[in-house]
């Protein structure tokens, strides 16, 4: 009973964490409000074929832009979601990191609820410039979610609890 009660909350917390992010106000640094990376990444036909057809694997851009930089974080998020550790945030920092993300620009969300039992979803990210790379994982989730946000004026990514990066 408290599962089915919690699954709602998870997703209304998430929803009011995007919409607060999108609300932030932005600088002249912001994005053209014109470039598709705003939009999540979601899985198509066209886009599983071309990467399939494509050689090249995604790259770390330190000079590129965060959208520059979205297809190797989502590749990363994927593959530690297809792993057992999938509802773990230290596995996806430390991916994160392995992959050539800064750590020190990184933010992750608890594991686990206030009462000890296993977090709904969880959200990481990394500051890149203006903007932040954040992901979403978890049951109450499906599939994990990777975009594009302007980052925080308090110079972080995500609102709400975060927990020490410390290892």
């Amino acid at each position: 009973m408290i599962r089915s009660q919690s699954r709602p909350v998870a997703v209304l917390a998430f929803v009011a964490v995007f919409t607060l992010v999108g609300c932030t106000p932005t600088g002249p640094s912001a994005p053209n409000a014109t470039e598709p990376s705003q939009e999540a990444t979601e899985p198509t036909p066209a886009a599983s074929m071309s990467a399939a057809t494509s050689a090249a694997a995604p790259t770390l851009s330190p000079a590129g832009s965060a959208a520059d930089n979205l297809p190797l974080f989502t590749q990363v998020v994927r593959t530690v979601w297809g792993s057992p550790d999938q509802v773990a945030g230290r596995a996806y920092i430390d991916a994160l990191v392995g992959a050539g993300f800064d750590k020190a620009a990184m933010q992750v969300t608890p594991d686990q609820t206030t009462i000890g039992n296993p977090a709904e979803s969880i959200e990481f990210s990394v500051r890149w410039g203006a903007d932040c790379l954040v992901g979403q994982v978890g049951p109450s989730i499906g599939e994990p979610v990777t975009t594009v946000l302007p980052g925080l004026s308090t110079g972080g990514c995500l609102i709400g609890e975060t927990r020490a990066i410390d290892w």
